[in-house]
């Protein structure tokens, strides 16, 4: 590994980064290893601007039709991406010899109510949908109902025996519909881990963890702070059809919904407590849940399809014989919103241009510069476009639950989701960094950048577990995940974060999330290319990256690597 990496300085002395475009790397036909990895840089310049745009572009447009699960959008995008790594000369990267590893998803559009009544000893509060709350089924069955079951307040609704943290206390739950606020304990950066949201924080735990507890339903207070969106998302992401991986025997709640903060206050008040109490409460580990002496009842009908998508998995075989068995998977989903709830403008095509258009063509030009390189990396490389990642990691999953290589072979996952479209930065954001020695091996090609590694600088938003590298690291793999930096060139200190939150409040997903001509692919290039020479460098290292010692995954790992019995 340090070997590479030191010839690869030499490479990376004679490129320019950052605010100016790349030199030509010297031509060479010479084998030897210095000048294989100049030619190694001629094939990075493959990594274009140009070229992104184009594809952005493309795959945005509105005959794809948002890219939802299942459909047609969904089919033209997943053949758009077979021909272009087919057109590259990748191979088909999926066990049966083609490019789709295709799997079932099953559609659950629930019929919102208009209102949800909740009681209280003679009084009662009326909810609107849309406005106030939003609901969807928690099970893949026609109908989905709770009757006159009791509100109780859960606080987090956490249980992290690491932390010695539970918010339960064995306390019968079930039946019941548990109230719960959002993110995890923050205060504290000894305590889960501070500002920086893990997946206790995150509403797929909450709602599994209510399910796990035999909850009726569940109820998420939605604050922007504490959700890292506002309560829009929730409206266009939450409504339609939500797609599922086919249920199995899982624990299964009746009910998962969301509510503003300030429903929550009223109903919180109907019951005679004050909400900003019980989260006071709820910041101490001997919490216990609180009885609201609330009921309520609802119902509704679910409209069920099943529909087929697909992972695209296109393959570079590695060249070294012993080797080339293990793989480096460089992942980005292809799927968006489809088509939903029309704008102000009437607009209903979430088109997903940045999320995540710009990750695909992202990860297309290291397809491509990788496919130029003049000999194959030792290790394989597979680049894996997953399916169904707004509906909850879905395809991601899917993989890594029947992943086309061992998972004790998959060396590391570079993931890219929602990429930079606004120019070149002095730093770049790396979501899991401290995690696992990828850590240095990204940190010194950035070096050569004349750029910083920062860890997420939008920490409470907990990125880590909310795209598909999350489930390769479940299943052991070492994964990186860049996002944007927020230092950016030229520009003043606050411009960079002011355009994400820009971004996250009036574009994400929602129909405005458009290809836009003014976007720079500059910042893009930068970023591929440290994906690219990272990616290569654990491709052709001796040894395969491994989490640090006493991180989350790192038993997961173990596991993985254990010889089989």
């Amino acid at each position: 590994m340090k070997n590479f990496a030191a010839i690869v300085v030499i490479v990376l002395s004679s490129l320019s980064f950052g605010c100016s475009k790349q030199a030509p790397a010297p031509e060479t036909s010479d084998t030897g290893p210095v000048n294989g990895q100049l030619a190694a840089a001629q094939a990075a310049l493959q990594i274009d601007g140009e070229y992104m745009r184009a594809i952005v572009k493309e795959i945005s447009d509105d005959r794809y039709e948002g890219r939802g699960p299942g459909t047609r959008g969904d089919d033209a995008a997943r053949k758009y991406l077979a021909d272009q790594m087919a057109a590259l000369g990748l191979q088909p990267g999926a066990a049966d010899g083609s490019w789709d590893q295709t799997f079932d998803l099953v559609g659950i559009n629930a019929s919102q109510p208009a209102t949800w009544i909740f009681e209280e000893d003679g009084k009662s509060l009326t909810l609107k949908q849309w406005e106030q709350f939003i609901v969807g089924s928690g099970v893949q069955e026609p109908q989905s109902e709770i009757s006159d079951a009791e509100l109780v307040f859960v606080g987090y609704g956490i249980q992290a025996p690491e932390f010695d943290w539970d918010d339960y206390k064995g306390i019968d739950l079930k039946g019941k519909v548990l109230v719960m606020m959002n993110n995890d304990p923050d205060w504290d950066p000894e305590l889960f881990a501070g500002e920086t949201r893990l997946w206790y924080g995150r509403w797929d735990y909450k709602y599994l963890s209510a399910a796990q507890q035999g909850a009726a339903g569940a109820i998420i207070i939605h604050t922007a702070p504490s959700a890292g969106y506002p309560f829009q998302v929730v409206q266009t992401s939450w409504t339609g059809v939500q797609f599922e991986l086919p249920a199995g025997d899982e624990p299964r709640s009746q009910v998962k919904a969301w509510i503003t903060e300030d429903s929550a206050r009223e109903l919180v008040a109907m019951a005679g407590m004050d909400l900003d109490e019980l989260r006071e409460q709820a910041y101490n580990r001997d919490f216990k849940p609180v009885p609201l002496g609330i009921t309520t009842s609802i119902a509704f009908d679910n409209e069920l399809t099943r529909v087929t998508t697909g992972n695209v998995l296109g393959l570079l075989p590695g060249s070294d014989p012993e080797l080339k068995d293990e793989v480096v998977i460089y992942s980005a989903h292809h799927d968006h919103l489809g088509i939903g709830t029309p704008n102000a403008e009437g607009d209903a095509i979430y088109n997903g241009a940045r999320d995540n258009g710009s990750g695909m063509a992202l990860t297309l030009a290291i397809a491509r510069a990788m496919v130029a390189l003049p000999e194959a990396p030792r290790r394989s490389v597979l680049f894996a476009f997953v399916g169904a990642e707004e509906q909850g990691l879905l395809g991601s999953e899917y993989y890594a639950n029947h992943p086309t290589f061992p998972r004790g072979k998959i060396a590391a996952n570079i993931n890219y989701d929602s990429v930079n479209i606004w120019g070149h930065s002095h730093d770049v954001t790396y979501v899991g960094l401290g995690k696992s020695t990828i850590d240095q091996i990204l940190t010194d090609f950035a070096t050569k950048q004349n750029r910083v590694v920062k860890p997420d600088q939008f920490a409470d938003k907990g990125y880590f577990y909310r795209s598909d590298q999350f489930n390769f690291a479940k299943i052991g793999v070492p994964a990186m995940y860049l996002k944007a930096g927020t230092d950016f060139i030229d520009r003043p200190p606050e411009w960079g974060r002011e355009q994400q939150d820009k971004h996250t409040e009036e574009d994400y997903h929602q129909p405005t999330d458009e290809y836009d001509p003014s976007w720079t692919f500059d910042g893009m290039v930068d970023d591929g290319l440290l994906g690219f020479w990272t990616g290569l460098a654990i491709a052709n290292a001796d040894e395969m990256p491994v989490w640090n010692v006493g991180d989350e995954f790192e038993a997961a790992r173990i596991e993985a690597l254990a010889p089989a019995e």
